[in-house]
């Protein structure tokens, strides 16, 4: 083999053209790394935004609501309306132990509340002291309603956070002040600012929330209640309830108990659930797309290597001639496409850990806003990054067996 300046030259230049060609078939691992864990960071922060609107809502809460009979029963006519009663908060406690928590609320819409010159519209909510099991107040000042309010038929409130900025302008704690809702007086004891866009009958920040005898002696509510929230037990499904509860509302209340369009039932557990299957739904497409990505890149990889070891033919003859064992080029082969794998997906990874970092720093410098956490765990990193150590070595197997093969008279021939 004649060791020449241009066969020098000749290796030169195929140097360069890999340098070349490894740069654009890097970035497509680039890409791939950089899509997969910026959509897996991405995925994590919106499902969080979302849970964010569930914000202090008991997950495995009913609200059940009387409706118009849809259909005949006992001689009497569809169409007919019914009402719940404070009977039926007992008989649902003693028929259903499976039922941790049974709370009645009524409500008024509506109403002015005053403080001095200050007036806002709010919605006044009557609940008894066990209602925070199923709405979690998130306190800035005071208390909730407890039971010796209700007991005692206290006239106090907890008022909702747009309530008390409009009410009281110049902030502060408000507990003990006197506030005009309705026709009465009541003293302020606490001040809620739940942030969940969840709700029952009205949003928690333009409610005030008043002790339940109190509201159905003010409004002459009677033995009338709008709406009835349970939550199960802890391992009990409210949808296994759920039957039960028709039936023994349907014999109450003397309407036909296959009749589910007469007794209104919200079974929050389904919507989490369904929430948690569009979410198991999304990682798994996030994964697929992320994954076809980077193995687009990888091939991209093995076949840059296939050319570049076929461009070495003479540099990889002269190595095998001055001694060079096939092991010696194996190694080196599956190093270069190691090496390529690894720093191109680092870069992918340090770019979709930068990108997440200022998404996150933007969404949470909204007023007022929950946390969110965009950022990919350590170990998923650590993970990426083996994975692509690992295709990298895949990537260079047929490249490096090729490699293998050329003898140094193939090499001369070539020459």
């Amino acid at each position: 083999m004649r060791l020449d300046v241009d066969t020098y030259r000749e290796i030169a230049d195929s140097l360069v053209r890999n340098k070349s060609r490894s740069l654009l078939t890097g970035f497509g691992v680039f890409w791939g790394i950089f899509m997969l864990l910026f959509l897996l960071g991405g995925g994590q922060g919106l499902k969080q935004l979302i849970t964010a609107n569930f914000e202090g809502f008991a997950t495995n809460t009913a609200i059940i609501v009387a409706d118009r009979t849809t259909k005949p029963w006992k001689g009497m006519k569809e169409g007919r309306n019914w009402y719940m009663t404070y009977t039926d908060v007992e008989r649902l406690k003693s028929m259903v132990p499976e039922l941790e928590t049974v709370t009645p609320v009524v409500s008024h819409w509506g109403q002015e509340v005053v403080n001095g010159t200050n007036t806002v519209n709010g919605n006044i909510k009557g609940v008894y002291a066990d209602y925070c099991m199923i709405e979690e107040p998130r306190l800035k000042y005071g208390r909730y309603i407890n039971e010796a309010d209700v007991a005692q038929e206290r006239k106090v409130c907890v008022i909702g956070k747009r309530i008390y900025t409009s009410i009281f302008p110049d902030g502060g704690d408000p507990c003990g002040s006197m506030i005009k809702v309705g026709p009465v007086f009541y003293q302020v004891i606490g001040v809620d600012y739940s942030s969940g866009n969840i709700s029952i009958n009205g949003s928690a920040d333009e409610s005030v929330v008043i002790p339940l005898p109190v509201v159905q002696k003010v409004y002459h509510d009677g033995d009338n209640i709008e709406l009835i929230c349970v939550t199960g037990r802890s391992g009990i499904k409210i949808s296994s309830l759920e039957d039960r509860i028709r039936q023994i509302m349907a014999r109450k209340h003397n309407y036909d108990p296959t009749d589910k369009d007469a007794l209104f039932v919200m079974n929050t557990e389904q919507i989490f659930s369904i929430m948690d299957n569009l979410f198991t739904g999304l990682n798994f497409l996030i994964l697929l797309v992320g994954l076809g990505t980077i193995l687009a890149g990888v091939i991209g990889v093995s076949n840059i290597m296939m050319v570049t070891v076929k461009e070495r033919t003479t540099e990889i003859g002269i190595r095998r001639a001055i001694g060079a064992t096939p092991r010696d080029i194996l190694s080196q082969i599956i190093m270069e496409s190691i090496s390529l794998t690894l720093v191109a997906g680092s870069f992918g990874i340090v770019f979709a850990v930068l990108l997440l970092n200022l998404l996150e720093t933007i969404v949470n410098a909204r007023p007022d806003a929950s946390p969110v956490d965009f950022q990919v765990s350590f170990w998923t990193a650590v993970i990426a990054a083996l994975l692509l150590t690992v295709l990298g070595v895949i990537a260079g197997m047929a490249p490096a067996s090729r490699a293998m093969s050329i003898k140094p008279v193939d090499a001369m021939r070539d020459e």
